[in-house]
C-alpha cells in the first residue's frame, strides 16, 4: 500500500485550522473537540473512527501547548431500539426493554455492570485507556436527569416553530438515495448505530403541533409517548403513552425526556462550544442530522463545529472470527491481537474520507511488516515527513509514549513459533533464543506484549485445519520414493544445519541448496541465477514441508527448522 508523500499529514492541517477556529470563537478558551457514542451494543471498529479522528486532532493541539478537551458524548439517554444479534446474555426477552432509555434496561446475563449502557461503555473505555485516549466522558443519561439542559429544553419549546420550519424543508423532499461507496470489504463497520445518529429522529407533529421533546413515559418508562398540549408560560406540559397512560407535567421541573436527536446534537454543540466533531457518511447526506444541525444551532446561538466526513472502515478475515460479537469486532478484539501503536497508526496514517480495512487474517502479517518497516525508516532518519508524523502519532501522545514491546520481532515469526509450540512457553523461549544466537532472547518478557498479541491471533482466527502440526514420525514412504538429487538436496541440508543454527543461516542454506545442487555459489544472487532456479527452490521448500508438517506449505521454512529442533529435523528428514 503506498505511503503518503504529502510534506504535512491531515492531523495537522486540521490542527491549523481548528485552533485557529477556536481563537475566533473563543479567544482565551480551551479548544472543545467532541465525539458521539451510543452504548447501543458492541461498540465497533467504525465507531472507533468517531473516537480517533478528534482524538488525534486534540493530541496534535496539545502537543503545540494548547488547552484543549475532547468530549465523548455517551449517548446512553438514547432509546432503546432493538435487541442485537450474539450477544452473550442476550435473549429475545430483552425485546421487552424495547423503547427505554439505555440505562433503564438490564445489563446481559453475567455482566458485573449496572445496566446496558454500562455493560457496553465498559469495554470501549478500556479499549481507549489502552490505547492512550485522554478524553472528558459526559453521561447523557446524568445531563438530562439532573436538569442541566432545562433552559436549553425550555428554549428548544418556546422556538418549536423556528425548528419545525427548518426541518420541514427536508420533509417534502424525496429521501436521498444512499450514498454509494467502492465496498472496503464484505464488511464495512458504519457510525449510525454507534452514535447519537441513531434514528435521525425529528421529532412528530401531530394535531397538536410540533414538539422537539420527547418525554419517557412515568408508567412504562418507555418513549411511546404523544405530546398532546403545551403551554410556554406555565410549561405545562401534557403527554399520552401507547401503554394507556398519561399525565400533565411542569416542564420547568420534569428531567425525565430528551430534546429529539436533530434538535439535541446541535443544542450540545452550543452549550458546549464545541469547534471540532467529525460525522460519518450516513450524517452527511442532505436532510441528515449534521446538515440539519447547521441550521438548527443557530436557534441555540451556537455555530456548526468544523467536521470532516469520515468514511467507513472494513474489516479482512472478519468471517473467521471467533469471539461472539455478531460478527463486529471491537476495539477490543482488536487490541487481543494487535498492539496499540498499530491500531493507532491504522487511523492516524488515513485522511478521514478515506477508507481502510483492519486485519483479522493473514494480512495482519503484512500490515506489522509494513510498520516495522517504517519504525526503521524513522530510525536511519530516512522517513517522509507524513509518515514520520504518522508514526509519531502511533507510539504516543502529548502525554508520553506508549509501553512498548522492548524487542520488536517480526510478528509472522512470532506467529509461526507460536503456532508451532502451541504457546508452550519454555519451547517458545528456546526457539526464540536460536533466532540470533549472538543476541539471543533470554526471556520472553523481551517479545512481549507482541508475543502474546501473535499467540492470541494464531488460537482465535486461523482455522485449525490450517495450524501447523509437526509429524510425529517421518513420512517413510516419501521418503523411500526419493530420486537421488531429492535425497542429495536433503543430505546438503543436513550437513549444513549445524553450522547454519540461527534464523539468518537457515535462510541462507534453504535458499542455497538448490544453488549448490545447480553447480552455483549458494551466495548468488537472483541476478546471476538462470530462472530455473526458483523452480527448483520451490519444489525442495515442498518437499521439505511434507517431510515436516506433510503439507505443500506452512510457516517459513527457516522459522519451521528452529522451531521443530535439530535432532527432530534429522529424523523427520531420514538423516
Amino acid at each position: 500500500m503506498a505511503q503518503s508523500t504529502e510534506t504535512t499529514d491531515w492531523v495537522s492541517r486540521y490542527a491549523d485550522e481548528v485552533i485557529a477556529e477556536s481563537e475566533r470563537r473563543a479567544p482565551g478558551k480551551p479548544v472543545v473537540v467532541a465525539s458521539g457514542l451510543s452504548p447501543s451494543g458492541p461498540i465497533h471498529l467504525g465507531n472507533l473512527r468517531e473516537v480517533m479522528t478528534p482524538h488525534l486532532v486534540a493530541d496534535e493541539i496539545r502537543r503545540r501547548g494548547h488547552e484543549v478537551r475532547h468530549l465523548i458524548s455517551w449517548d446512553d439517554y438514547d432509546r432503546y431500539r432493538k435487541v442485537p444479534a450474539g450477544v452473550d446474555g442476550v435473549d429475545e426477552s430483552w425485546a421487552e426493554h424495547i423503547g427505554k432509555p439505555l440505562t433503564s434496561v438490564p445489563a446481559p446475563k453475567g455482566s458485573a455492570f449496572s445496566n446496558w449502557a454500562e455493560h457496553f461503555k465498559a469495554a470501549m473505555t478500556a479499549a481507549l485507556a489502552e490505547m492512550g485516549v485522554e478524553y472528558d466522558g459526559i453521561s447523557q443519561t446524568a445531563q438530562y436527569t439532573s436538569g442541566v439542559y432545562r433552559e436549553q429544553i425550555l428554549h428548544a419549546m418556546r422556538h418549536r416553530g423556528d425548528i419545525d420550519a427548518i426541518l420541514a424543508q427536508y420533509r417534502t423532499k424525496k429521501a436521498p438515495a444512499k450514498k454509494s461507496q467502492k465496498p472496503v470489504d464484505e464488511a464495512e463497520l458504519e457510525a449510525a448505530e454507534g452514535s447519537g445518529a441513531a434514528g435521525e429522529d425529528d421529532g412528530s407533529a401531530g394535531g397538536a403541533g410540533y414538539f422537539p421533546y420527547k418525554p419517557y413515559c412515568g408508567a412504562c418508562g418507555k418513549d411511546l409517548t404523544t405530546v398532546t398540549a403545551y403551554d410556554d408560560d406555565t410549561t405545562e406540559l401534557t403527554y399520552t403513552c401507547a401503554c394507556g397512560h398519561g399525565e400533565t407535567v411542569k416542564l420547568s421541573e420534569f428531567n425525565r425526556g430528551k430534546l429529539v436527536w436533530k434538535v439535541d446534537w446541535p443544542m450540545r454543540w452550543a452549550y458546549e462550544g464545541v469547534i471540532f466533531e467529525p460525522s460519518g457518511v450516513d450524517h452527511s447526506s442532505p436532510g441528515s442530522s449534521f446538515q440539519v444541525g447547521g441550521q438548527i444551532v443557530g436557534i441555540f446561538d451556537g455555530t456548526q463545529p468544523i467536521g470532516p466526513m469520515y468514511a467507513f472502515v472494513g474489516i479482512s478475515g472478519m468471517a473467521k472470527m471467533s469471539s461472539s460479537k455478531g460478527g463486529v469486532p471491537t476495539p477490543g478484539d482488536a487490541l487481543k491481537i494487535m498492539e496499540p501503536q498499530l491500531l493507532r497508526w491504522l487511523y492516524a496514517r488515513r485522511r478521514p474520507n478515506q477508507s481502510f480495512k483492519i486485519a483479522f487474517d493473514q494480512e495482519i502479517q503484512r500490515l506489522y511488516d509494513e510498520w516495522d518497516r517504517l519504525g526503521a525508516k524513522v530510525a536511519d532518519g530516512s522517513v517522509l515527513p507524513a509518515d514520520a508524523a504518522a508514526h509519531a502519532r502511533a507510539v504516543g501522545t502529548a502525554a508520553g509514549e506508549l509501553p512498548k514491546t522492548p524487542r520488536p520481532l517480526p510478528y509472522r515469526t512470532l506467529a509461526s513459533v507460536a503456532d508451532i509450540t502451541a504457546g508452550h512457553d519454555e519451547q517458545t523461549r528456546r526457539i526464540l533464543s536460536d533466532l540470533d544466537p549472538a543476541n539471543p532472547v533470554t526471556s520472553l518478557d523481551e517479545v512481549r506484549p507482541r508475543l502474546d498479541r501473535a499467540e492470541h491471533w494464531i488460537t482465535s482466527q486461523v482455522p485449525a485445519d490450517q495450524r501447523t502440526v509437526v509429524r510425529a514420525e517421518p513420512d517413510a514412504e516419501l521418503l523411500g520414493s526419493l530420486d537421488d538429487a531429492a535425497r542429495a538436496s536433503l543430505r546438503l541440508l543436513l550437513d549444513g544445519l549445524d553450522t547454519h543454527w540461527s534464523l539468518d543461516g537457515l535462510t541462507h542454506l534453504v535458499y542455497g541448496v538448490p544453488k549448490v545442487q545447480a553447480g552455483f555459489s549458494a551466495d548468488a544472487t537472483p541476478k546471476e541465477l538462470p530462472p530455473e532456479i526458483k523452480v527448483a527452490q520451490r519444489t525442495f521448500f515442498a518437499l521439505l514441508y511434507h517431510l515436516l508438517v506433510g503439507k505443500d506449505t506452512g510457516p517459513r521454512l527457516p522459522t519451521l527448522l528452529l522451531a521443530v529442533g535439530a535432532d527432530r529435523v534429522r529424523t523427520l528428514l531420514g538423516g
